[in-house]
């Protein structure tokens, strides 16, 4: 089963490709692609084969490539690929299974553009999450300044610029084409290397500050508990627990098959939420796509709570919930991860999208093995 990422393709070069290779720079579509119709989609993480049976060992009946989108039709049981993860679910498609961990579950739900800015703060603007597979965008500037685009942007391997399902973004602008397109300027309001975008608007859902309002804020005694050994994560108002999720805790292993321990989710009952963003640009290590390190834009509903930036949030990269997979965070589902953002103390106030503070008031969080 073959397993070949866009980062693969960054550090192999122009020495392995010949054809492949772009000559210069495809401008982003003003217009969201045509995506499969059905209800339920699959945005592929990178290259991967469809089989002929769930099953890593049947045969091979198409490769697919990164962000190709696909039908999925139902959830099965079957074998799985312990080279990577623990999972045996593999997605029912059109023309055959594809493993699961392998794609991100989407929609495809394009939204009607605002005419007009809204005003929550200072100057005018609003949080939006991305509601379709991915959407393209163009580059705001002359130049890139996160590492990531500006390797993804530097011939002769040039790669487009997207956003993907269930990234959150402020936007800040609104123009229209020629075409009649509405447009959106996007931000990352936090952690980013000040890059900025234009992008279809239909691609983002407005986020009111009522859609990002605490989760029963009146309930004093809540108490999150992440395992690592079931890679379970359980949030406790008093005794009671109201709810539960998988999740993915420090990874173990590298993307090279070598043994890792200083990615390990820190065990400890001390841990609090202090910090919490709406949205925040990640990076650690070489802080390259070719590198050892990692560069994740926009990474939603992030609630940070120990040392060296320990957090609980969003994931749009991986879908492989019950394997270790980060380099020390508590990777989760989007939808899960926005309810404990909501549902945690302290609470972000909308415009801002951001609380930080010292001290130990925040939610407990204690990680057990």
């Amino acid at each position: 089963m073959n397993h070949f990422s866009r980062r693969d393709f960054l550090k192999l070069g122009a020495a392995g490709f010949g054809a492949l290779l772009l000559p210069k720079i495809k401008l982003a579509s003003a217009n969201l692609p045509d995506f499969p119709t059905g209800e339920n989609l699959g945005r592929l993480f990178a290259t991967y084969d469809v089989m002929a049976k769930p099953d890593i060992g049947s045969s091979v009946v198409k490769t697919l490539y990164q962000d190709n989108v696909i039908n999925i039709y139902r959830e099965v049981m079957g074998t799985t690929d312990l080279r990577y993860y623990r999972s045996r679910t593999w997605y029912e498609t059109d023309e055959g299974f594809i493993y699961a961990p392998d794609v991100q579950p989407v929609k495809n739900i394009p939204n009607q553009p605002l005419a007009t800015l809204p005003s929550y703060g200072d100057t005018p603007g609003f949080w939006a999450e991305v509601t379709v597979p991915y959407v393209e965008l163009q580059l705001d500037g002359a130049a890139p300044k996160s590492p990531l685009l500006i390797e993804l942007m530097t011939p002769p391997v040039i790669l487009p610029l997207r956003f993907y399902y269930s990234q959150v973004l402020w936007i800040d602008g609104i123009r229209t084409l020629d075409d009649g397109t509405v447009q959106y300027h996007v931000i990352e309001k936090h952690g980013s290397y000040g890059d900025k975008f234009w992008a279809d608007a239909r691609a983002f859902m407005p986020l009111s500050p009522e859609d990002l309002s605490p989760i029963r804020p009146e309930v004093p005694d809540k108490k999150i508990v992440v395992d690592v050994t079931r890679q379970s994560l359980s949030a406790y108002e008093g005794s009671r627990e109201v709810f539960y999720t998988t999740v993915s805790t420090g990874a173990l292993i590298n993307n090279e098959g070598q043994s890792v321990t200083g990615w390990a989710t820190p065990i400890g009952d001390y841990h609090v939420v202090n910090r919490k963003y709406v949205s925040l640009h990640m990076a650690g290590g070489s802080e390259s796509a070719s590198g050892s390190g990692y560069e994740d834009f926009a990474v939603g509903y992030t609630s940070i709570f120990a040392t060296g930036g320990v957090a609980l949030h969003s994931t749009y990269w991986h879908n492989a919930w019950g394997s270790p997979m980060s380099h020390g965070c508590v990777n989760m589902k989007p939808e899960d991860s926005k309810f404990i953002y909501l549902w945690t103390q302290p609470a972000a106030p909308y415009y801002e999208g951001v609380y930080e503070q010292a001290g130990y008031d925040g939610t407990h969080v204690q990680v057990v093995e």
